[in-house]
């Protein structure tokens, strides 16, 4: 098992709406990041959901080293 491509080291700040689902790319091979593209076929990744609590803007993990799941917690500042 290999590990994800790095998208970008720096998150993805995008605005949300509340009740909305967003399918974050989880393999980094997207070429519209941050979200799935169908780009992991064949690979041991699969898009996660991230369903928006509240309208705003929220910072999606753009290493997909994250241990926060689908958002940033700052993981690209050590690669």
């Amino acid at each position: 098992m290999s590990g994800p491509v790095i998208a970008q080291k720096a998150p993805y700040p995008l605005a949300v709406e509340a009740g909305k689902s967003y399918w974050w790319c989880a393999c980094g091979k997207s070429q519209s990041q941050p979200f799935c593209d169908g780009s992991h076929k064949g690979t041991e990744f699969s898009p996660i959901e991230y369903k928006a609590a509240a309208d705003g803007t929220v910072y999606f993990c753009g290493c997909k080293q994250s241990k926060n799941g689908t958002l940033c917690d700052g993981s690209h500042k050590s690669l």
